[in-house]
């Protein structure tokens, strides 16, 4: 919540929240051993949102077990339900559909490569796996008809076990063009199956994913977002496997929870 993203998108809230500030959570903070990040621009942006600020931060690994191991069984189960043409290449979205997620740039990024350059995204498919029952996802779903793309689009609902796992198994890459996201834990899961990702850098692990070159960073705006759909779509399945071999590396190095278990073992004893 120390994230500045709520502080422009909130201002009226974030006024009431100063009032309580420097009485609260600023001493809260300040007098701590110390802080924990999950990731170092979280910790970058947690500095902005309040000019009285200060802490004895330290970066600590965060992370997930890996993924079950019967990849084959969990792609079956997916395709079962959600069958497509052979030779179609799905970019994955799974999450929550929802306003801070981006859903709206994505698929407006996604008609305009689609305009521009047809033949890019002739055989593509964008799946979107999460809850799209309420009046947003209702709305995407109809900006999708409106933007001539709802043919291209899957709307699978919320996955969960085999499916969700077969998504990730099942698809090209993933996506997560959001405004703000302090973590991702679903972009953490697809480096575990091995997939290049294609997220904003309003995603905080942005900086360690784009250090292991394990996917395509952009700007939370459409033309950035178009992009790098773009540079996915003309992208080698050479290419796209180096990367995927590099993100599961980053996982195993970084996200994996038996590596975020040491380090935050490591931090509190240091602080000990």
């Amino acid at each position: 919540m120390l994230d500045p993203w709520f502080k422009r998108t909130y201002p009226f809230k974030h006024l009431k929240k100063w009032l309580f500030w420097p009485w609260g959570e600023y001493r809260v903070l300040r007098d701590a051993n110390g802080v924990l990040f999950t990731c170092e621009q979280e910790a970058r942006l947690a500095a902005q949102s309040f000019c009285l600020y200060s802490t004895h931060d330290q970066v600590v690994s965060f992370g997930t077990a890996p993924p079950p191991a019967e990849a084959r069984q969990q792609a079956l189960a997916f395709e079962t339900r959600f069958p497509a043409a052979q030779g179609t290449r799905r970019l994955l979205f799974l999450g929550r559909v929802h306003e801070k997620k981006g859903v709206d740039l994505l698929l407006k990024a996604w008609a305009q490569v689609a305009r521009t350059h047809p033949q890019a995204l002739a055989c593509s498919q964008l799946v979107m796996a999460g809850p799209a029952d309420d009046a947003y996802g209702q709305a995407m779903k109809a900006l999708a008809v409106d933007l001539g793309i709802a043919s291209q689009v899957v709307w699978t609902g919320m996955l969960s076990g085999d499916e969700k796992w077969g998504a990730y198994r099942c698809s090209d890459a993933f996506v997560l063009a959001s405004h703000q996201e302090n973590f991702g834990i679903s972009v953490v899961e697809a480096l575990a199956c091995a997939k290049p990702v294609l997220i904003s850098r309003q995603v905080n692990i942005w900086r360690e994913i784009d250090a292991a070159q394990a996917g395509w960073m952009v700007d939370d705006d459409i033309g950035s977002v178009a992009a790098g759909l773009g540079q996915w779509a003309q992208s080698t399945s050479t290419e796209r496997a180096q990367m995927g071999d590099r993100a599961v590396a980053l996982f195993q190095q970084r996200f994996h929870i038996e590596a975020a278990a040491k380090s935050l073992l490591d931090a509190l004893s240091a602080r000990a």
